[in-house]
């Protein structure tokens, strides 16, 4: 038969191979026409009796990327919800008792529900590359795994790995998913057949995971959930992100079984779907997909990078480009000024690749360069240098000499105008802002500025970079502060007013978590650090005198956590609070209102394009509570009701 969605061939052999490569789709998901042909198959196949099954993807971008979240934000009804949830939990017991051997192979990304169907086959062999990444997302979208994964994967790997990844959505690599267990095995491109093959022919015994594992399965399960429930306290509070706390509760009295717990349990199915949390977490999904959207307006791919200061910011942007595949020349003016950066980078490198010859090749790849003449070659120049206009000024002056003539030229000023830096420049339509936050390997936004005479394709290219180096780009108009720093500047300097006041800094800061931030504001001022928050402060509200206590701080060199001290000692990177005194019903608002005012104005002036661009940016921006679905979005339902 032919089939839309799915090509079957069978080997000389007996082996099954079954194709995914979904019809006008750059990425093969799991929607409703794609499970009903996939049932069909099974049925099919069933009555068959290949030797054995392989399922495999025709897609070069990776395996499966889950479920068809469109179809999820189409849902009007929890009755269509579990309509959803049922036909793949039957499909994935339909493909786990078919009566031959089952294997999914594994190239590039298997989240979610691609996942759950890899769970759901006997064997799984992984492609040991980079983009080959195991996930189960769905805690993120307020949701759990309901299609066999809270059943099959601890039963797999053992609770304890089990639970990392459904708790939190982590993703692995091939190579922990073969350490873990969950890969049967993790081979090179060259060999995935013929190791698929070997495997379905060969027929080993499923995988037991360690006798622990299996002690903490069986008769220590409430015990491991009760540590478990203890660690989620500490990170979430259940009010604001219920899902964890379901897959939770699914795992340790219901066995996975999304269909077990009865009507109004909170580990149920219904009281998610019902819940204001996943449908604002599959809205910010959707926000996160539009602003990954706008780095494709430009076919643009940098091979060659720039950057000139290599300061923390400088320093860990030039680490961030040469980590995700490009070539970097790091300027600054002498060997002594580059060593701390190419510290930390190869701290990130070590971190984040693990893989010697894969931290070789990054490392690689950042070249220090005294003389500045990376800019002559590179696709992409980007200035990181201290917050000074006349500085910038006579730096651009020479990159712009003597950089290629399509080559985009960046700054990553935080609070200075574009125009104000381009002024003297021969041609300033080349001129943009490459806006980075701190720490740069953590924050996903990047503020794309543009000024009024910036052209429009260099603003769609420096998207395409951003994505590049997968980092959201979020297209801002010029002005003081842009989008981020213009709205959280008035919500730091209300907190730090009201310390003025007489809150202590820890009532601050426990208001701001009882509101959903992951972040109070007074430590993240003392993060930020307090030098940089009066200079953003002063940039932004022109003459108005700082936080008498901020100044206090400042003056005696207490920056926050870089120096030690700040608002709070720093022990270990860690803040070392006091007891927080209680919240007063009002503080919340009273600490917030500068913040949403700001919002509001800055889409009523254009900043941004719309509401929902705004929402996007300050919630991977600033972190505001996404399970309120951003600002714009909050203030919208707060009227409503």
């Amino acid at each position: 038969m032919t089939y839309k969605h799915w090509k079957l061939d069978t080997d000389r052999e007996r082996i099954a191979w079954l194709t995914f490569d979904k019809a006008d789709s750059s990425t093969n998901t799991l929607s409703g026409e794609v499970i009903a042909e996939l049932s069909d198959i099974l049925d099919a196949l069933r009555t068959e009796k290949p030797r054995g099954l392989v399922i495999r993807s025709g897609k070069p971008s990776g395996f499966i990327a889950g479920a068809d979240i469109e179809e999820f934000t189409r849902v009007k009804s929890t009755e269509e919800a579990l309509a959803i949830v049922r036909r793949g939990w039957e499909l994935m017991n339909k493909l786990a008792a078919l009566p031959f051997p089952t294997l999914a192979l594994i190239d590039g990304f298997c989240m979610g529900g691609g996942l759950e169907l890899a769970l759901a086959c006997r064997y799984r062999v992984a492609v040991d590359q980079p983009a080959t990444r195991f996930a189960l997302p769905e805690v993120m979208l307020g949701i759990l795994p309901g299609w066999g994964g809270v059943m099959r994967l601890p039963r797999l790997i053992g609770p304890s790995a089990a639970l990392d990844m459904l708790l939190t959505g982590r993703s692995i690599d091939a190579r922990r998913a073969r350490r873990i267990g969950l890969a049967d095995a993790s081979v090179p491109p060259r060999v995935m057949d013929n190791a698929a093959r070997m495997l379905v022919l060969e027929a080993p015994p499923p995988r037991q995971p360690p006798i622990v594992e299996r002690l903490l399965a069986g008769p220590l399960k409430f015990a491991a959930a009760a540590m478990a429930r203890r660690q989620l306290e500490a990170k979430a509070r259940c009010e604001h992100y219920p899902a964890p706390y379901a897959i939770l509760d699914l795992w340790a009295k219901y066995d996975g079984d999304p269909f077990a717990p009865p009507a109004g349990d909170p580990a149920s199915i219904a009281a998610l779907v019902e819940g204001d949390t996943a449908r604002n977490l599959i809205r910010v999904f959707t926000l996160q997909e539009r602003m990954k959207a706008l780095g494709k307006a430009s076919e643009f791919s940098a091979r060659r990078v720039h950057v000139a200061g290599a300061g923390v910011m400088g320093g860990d942007i030039a680490a961030w480009c040469a980590m995700r595949g490009i070539t970097v020349t790091l300027q600054d003016q002498s060997p002594e000024r580059l060593a701390p950066a190419f510290e930390r980078a190869a701290a990130l490198f070590a971190r984040r690749l693990r893989d010697k010859s894969r931290v070789r090749d990054a490392s690689d790849r950042l070249i220090p360069d005294v003389g500045g003449d990376g800019a002559r070659h590179a696709d992409v120049v980007i200035e990181a240098i201290f917050e000074d206009l006349e500085a910038k000024r006579a730096l651009f002056a020479r990159l712009a000499s003597i950089a290629k003539p399509g080559a985009i030229l960046a700054t990553n000023t935080s609070s200075l105008k574009l125009a104000d830096i381009g002024a003297n420049l021969p041609d300033p339509s080349r001129l943009l802002g490459i806006h980075f936050f701190n720490p740069v390997a953590q924050m996903q936004l990047v503020e794309i500025v543009s000024g009024e005479k910036t052209d429009r394709e260099t603003a769609a290219k420096a998207a395409a970079f951003v994505r590049q180096i997968d980092k959201l780009p979020l297209p801002v108009r010029d002005s003081p502060g842009f989008l981020v720093n213009r709205v959280l500047g008035p919500y730091l300097h209300q907190a730090l007013k009201l310390v003025d006041e007489g809150v202590a800094p820890e009532t601050l800061d426990a208001a701001a978590l009882e509101f959903g931030m992951p972040m109070g504001p007074i430590e993240l001022a003392d993060t930020v650090g307090l030098d940089i928050c009066m200079a953003v402060g002063r940039e932004l509200a022109g003459e108005t005198a700082p936080p008498r206590r901020l100044k206090e701080l400042v003056d005696a060199g207490n920056l926050g956590r870089k120096t030690g001290r700040g608002f709070y000692r720093w022990t270990s990177g860690k803040a070392q609070k006091g007891r927080a005194g209680a919240v007063a019903p009002d503080l919340v608002r009273q600490l917030l209102a500068p913040y949403l005012k700001e919002a509001q104005a800055a889409v009523a002036e254009g900043i941004v394009a719309d509401a929902d661009l705004a929402d996007a940016g300050l919630i991977f921006g600033t972190g505001f509570a996404p399970f309120r679905g951003g600002p714009l979005h909050y203030l919208k339902c707060r009227k409503e009701s």
